[in-house]
């Protein structure tokens, strides 16, 4: 999940498992039976040499992160970690055979700014997993029983049941040739009882998720709030499509698969993903890396992302050097 609140007020973010908003712990005790000995890996020699050279080579451009500040994400919770060697050792979903196309399932209504934010996800959804992106015809809130929605004071909005959404309307929808959907919706989440909100969510393993843009700011406020609501949809966006693709939270760099407990923590974190999980999505996609930071380049000059498009071109240069 993205940002998700308990009734206590503590907040979490992409505590994940089969659609179970429980405690972190019996999340990563699922996840692990899959995983005998995955754990974190020191960054340094070591970790270079379990990576792929192509993706070693990237590991001087990335930031190690560092001892939590108080409150934030590895502060609050004991994460386990996964490296790639690990993450090939579990059996991810990938995309092969017949199976080789995203889905985005809108869900509601959307403001004309919010369609277009909606829709530069989706391109750029297409240049970072290097797969085909097809949008279905959208679905009617109306579909949702009034059992799987609910008003919650504090925000004043109606919220719908995460759950149901993936496991009654996405998952009987889930097209043959669908490595994985994820729904958009403008209307705000949440995931079951004992929870506040949650800005979205995906299964390691059923190939569904949702993600809302509810709680990102105004993006017809000003030019700063568009591009800061975008931002943001970009992370949340690629970070739960890489939970469907079997990648759990990363623990050994800034990245953009880091869980976060509030919004100025994920605003820290990047867009791109470290060497780690850069080799994950592309074992899962079968992408290139040089080809996606092309692809990526031309998106972020595209939408003035300087610092995003600055990185992906170091990252291109060193690629190419012997």
């Amino acid at each position: 999940m993205h940002e998700t609140k308990r009734a206590t007020g503590q907040s979490f973010r992409h505590v994940r498992g089969r659609f179970l908003p429980c405690l972190l712990l019996a999340v990563i005790a699922v996840f692990v039976v899959r995983c005998v000995g995955w754990g974190a890996t020191p960054v340094g020699r070591e970790d270079k040499q379990r990576l792929p050279a192509d993706f070693a080579k990237l590991v001087p451009l990335h930031t190690a992160l560092g001892k939590p500040e108080p409150g934030e994400w590895l502060d609050k919770h004991v994460e386990l970690g996964q490296t790639f060697r690990q993450y090939v050792g579990v059996r991810p979903v990938r995309a092969q055979g017949g199976r080789r196309v995203l889905y985005i399932q809108p869900l509601g209504n959307f403001t004309a700014t919010q369609k277009r934010i909606v829709d530069l996800t989706i391109e750029l959804m297409r240049a970072y997993f290097q797969l085909p992106v097809r949008v279905r015809e959208g679905l009617s809130l109306d579909l949702i029983p009034s059992t799987a929605r609910r008003k919650l004071s504090e925000h004043g909005s109606e919220q719908i049941l995460t759950r149901y959404v993936c496991n009654e309307m996405l998952k009987p929808r889930l097209p043959k040739d669908a490595v994985a959907m994820i729904a958009f919706t403008a209307t705000d989440l949440w995931p079951g009882e004992g929870w506040n909100y949650v800005f979205g969510e995906a299964s390691f393993s059923e190939r569904v998720g949702i993600w809302s843009i509810n709680r990102y700011g105004d993006p017809d406020e000003d030019a700063d709030c568009f591009r800061r609501c975008l931002l943001r949809t970009l992370k949340t966006a690629t970070h739960e499509t890489g939970h469907m693709f079997s990648m759990a939270h990363c623990t050994l760099y800034e990245c953009n698969m880091c869980g976060s407990n509030h919004l100025p923590e994920a605003d820290r974190h990047p867009l791109e993903l470290c060497p780690h999980c850069l080799a994950k999505l592309c074992f899962a996609t079968g992408a290139k890396p040089s080809k996606r930071f092309q692809d990526l380049i031309r998106f972020y000059k595209a939408q003035s992302l300087k610092a995003e498009a600055e990185f992906c071109e170091r990252s291109l240069e060193t690629l190419r050097k012997q």
